[in-house]
């Protein structure tokens, strides 16, 4: 019986084929922006989530506050030596590295750069290193000795940041002094830590004529089942020591989990903004079937007499109509996901090829497919269904003498 219904409302389709395509369109966009905007919430998250991995669950960061733009930008509050040395003396801290960065002009023969130049301690140097997984695609990374030379983001060999490729071995003049590039980094995926300039702080700090001055110290703890421990014994430490009660603290300590937090969170909002807009698209879309399906009711009245006539029940002409209008739902939604996962591949394309970055990642699990066309199938099914309802009631000699 079901597959009597469902040849009829097939060939129903068929037959009003332009206006089937034309109510369709609003399922198409709508299950198509849905689906990529979820598939791109999850790729994304899945590719941070990757980079927290390779950050490790025995490091978190001590920053201090009022930096304008994050490290490198300058601010009211400024960590010192002093300070990194109280860091490193807390129980339980098996490492610690310091790190700053400032504006650099960087030439290459005739052509000027404007980059962030970071300043690394190379006794420390091997922790900074796991922070980010930095590894060296050419030459070699910074280590102990390697003053009077530099390390370099991908994006300078990769990504035409000057005209010719710059690679191990290559001179740059940074803010008018020669330094050696000594090893090219492998990409991060990220486009603004690709084109960094690394070197060592002793360079840094007579480059920059920046004496005292640290944006950033990443600490390393020797269990990392007791890192929030040692967190808040170092955010004591250093609070005594600057002077400072909870109130007055300039100062803040970010942990892994903090960071993954914020950033979901931050994700999430954007993420239900942006479906919100794309239901817009379903209601449109729902107006559409529903629209179309009063008008099938009504060129249709005398053959939903006939089928009456012959002893079908309202139920049976309910269905019948569910079905049509479900059927529309479900080829958008099928036509939308191919659309988002299209979309979603073009997307990935140009992250990767002309942003330099893989953070912006598609993620299409199977949940997700058969999430959609369920639900484009039953946001047609509901929207024809008072259609169906107002067609189940019409009386069999009404519609037999309907003209």
């Amino acid at each position: 019986m079901i597959s009597d219904y469902l040849e009829l409302a097939l060939r129903n389709l068929r037959k009003r084929r332009l206006r089937s395509w034309l109510t369709m369109l609003g399922i198409i966009i709508s299950i198509a922006a849905i689906f990529f905007l979820i598939s791109l919430s999850l790729g994304l998250q899945s590719a941070v989530e990757e980079q927290f991995r390779l950050l490790g669950t025995d490091k978190f960061f001590v920053q201090p506050r009022g930096q304008l733009a994050g490290p490198g930008t300058g601010g009211a509050t400024q960590f010192t030596s002093q300070d990194f040395d109280v860091v490193k003396k807390v129980a339980g801290v098996k490492d610690a590295s310091p790190w700053a960065a400032s504006p650099s002009k960087v030439e290459l023969k005739d052509q000027i750069r404007y980059v962030t130049t970071v300043g690394i301690d190379l006794e420390t140097s091997e922790l900074f290193m796991e922070t980010g997984a930095y590894k060296a695609e050419g030459g070699r990374v910074l280590k102990k000795g390697d003053e009077g030379g530099v390390m370099i983001g991908s994006q300078y060999k990769h990504n035409n940041l000057f005209k010719k490729p710059v690679t191990a071995g290559d001179t740059l003049i940074i803010n008018d002094k020669e330094f050696r590039v000594r090893g090219l980094l492998k990409p991060i995926g990220n486009p603004g830590d690709d084109r960094l300039i690394y070197m060592p702080m002793e360079d840094f700090r007579t480059l920059f004529n920046i004496t005292e001055r640290i944006d950033t110290i990443v600490v390393q703890v020797n269990n990392e089942e007791d890192l929030l421990e040692i967190a808040e014994r170092v955010e004591k430490k250093l609070r005594t020591s600057r002077g400072l009660t909870e109130k007055t603290q300039d100062f803040y300590i970010l942990t892994p989990d903090q960071l993954l937090e914020s950033f979901g969170v931050i994700l999430n909002i954007i993420t239900a903004f942006l479906i919100g807009v794309a239901a817009i698209s379903l209601l449109v879309g729902g107006i559409g079937i529903a629209n179309t399906m009063y008008t099938s009711v009504l060129e249709r009245t005398k053959e939903i007499g006939v089928m009456k006539s012959v002893g079908a029940k309202n139920s049976d002409i309910t269905l019948i109509f569910l079905i049509e209008s479900g059927l529309l739902g479900l080829v958008g939604g099928i036509i939308g996901i191919a659309l988002g996962i299209a979309i979603g591949q073009f997307v990935e394309y140009i992250a990767i090829n002309q942003l330099a970055t893989t953070l912006l990642r598609v993620s299409t699990p199977a949940w997700l497919v058969v999430s959609c066309l369920l639900f484009a199938f039953l946001a047609g099914a509901a929207s024809g269904t008072l259609p169906a309802l107002r067609a189940a009631k019409i009386k069999p000699t009404d519609a037999l003498r309907y003209e």
